[in-house]
């Protein structure tokens, strides 16, 4: 994997790390939940040639600071609009992975004359991403949503375990973790895979982030945990969504109702990939993003 220099950006309170690239039309990619703009490296190196690309690390996340605790994705989207002002981008079109779709949603809504293209690759959907008490054998108990972060603190499957790997440095755990449901079709080369461990352990705000995940909401439906901002109306932009029908994280029928629930989106159905296309198919991922911001 190539490395990109780490720069650095002070939004106010916040100082945003992130990588650059490139000339050309801008691209700027929003990394995920337990990751970091390592885990864009590899498609910054295929998109360099053709595009001026930036790959910031959310609040909380990778080298950025972590100054001020967040209750929502819009928050980090605010964070990311202060960001674009500060390196001087005027337009641009983003991507975001798994949990950075949502950022860029709110980021198209706030920004519709700025954004040219929204493209989620196995994101989150405009519904928000629930999480469910347990019961005494960890299974979740369907209709009863966490609802405070002191709940999603004390989960003991989805949170707990990350929260204790995170604190000890336990690679073996989130390397676990990572082939089960993220890179269960294929793993990255092993000197690969250190890096991203590396990035993984640097997160500082995991509960703070399933909080957003859970309260996101821009639809105008209640989602059982929050009501919807309706903001989709907002977005002006194609939407462009990439997802895979093997994603154990945000199954494909996630997605397939974020296409309806998105006016005027495009589905583009990865047959073969799960939740990191970028590493399960690499050139049909690159394909297909190019494609997208053609």
């Amino acid at each position: 994997m190539k490395q990109y220099e780490v720069k650095k950006l002070s939004i106010g309170d916040e100082t945003l790390a992130y990588r650059t690239c490139g000339a050309g039309e801008t691209v700027v990619l929003i990394h995920g939940n337990m990751s970091s703009s390592v885990h864009w490296q590899t498609t910054m190196e295929q998109l360099e040639d053709k595009y001026r690309v930036f790959a910031p690390d959310l609040r909380g996340f990778g080298d950025s600071t972590y100054n001020h605790r967040f209750d929502s994705l819009r928050e980090l989207a605010l964070d990311f609009e202060r960001f674009l002002d500060e390196a001087g981008i005027d337009t641009c079109s983003l991507v975001g992975w798994s949990t950075g779709g949502g950022v860029v949603l709110e980021m198209a809504a706030d920004l519709p004359k700025r954004v040219k293209n929204a493209i989620l690759v196995e994101s989150v959907p405009p519904t928000g991403y629930p999480m469910f008490k347990k019961d005494a054998t960890g299974q979740p108990v369907i209709g009863e949503l966490l609802k405070t972060k002191e709940e999603i603190a004390s989960d003991p499957v989805q949170v707990l375990p990350i929260l204790n790997a995170y604190a000890s440095g336990d690679r073996a755990t989130l390397r676990a973790i990572w082939n089960a449901v993220i890179y269960n079709l294929k793993q990255p080369s092993e000197a690969d895979y250190e890096l991203y461990l590396d990035a993984m352990l640097k997160q500082q705000n995991l509960v703070d982030i399933d909080y957003s995940l859970l309260m996101f909401n821009m639809t105008d439906k209640y989602n059982g945990a929050a009501e919807g901002s309706n903001r989709l109306r907002n977005i002006q932009c194609p939407v462009k969504l990439i997802h895979g029908k093997l994603d154990f994280v945000v199954p494909y029928a996630w997605a397939t109702q974020a296409h309806q629930d998105i006016p005027g989106s495009t589905l583009i159905t990865l047959d073969s990939t799960g939740h990191s296309p970028i590493t399960d198919d690499p050139e049909l991922f690159l394909k297909t993003l190019l494609d997208c911001l053609r």
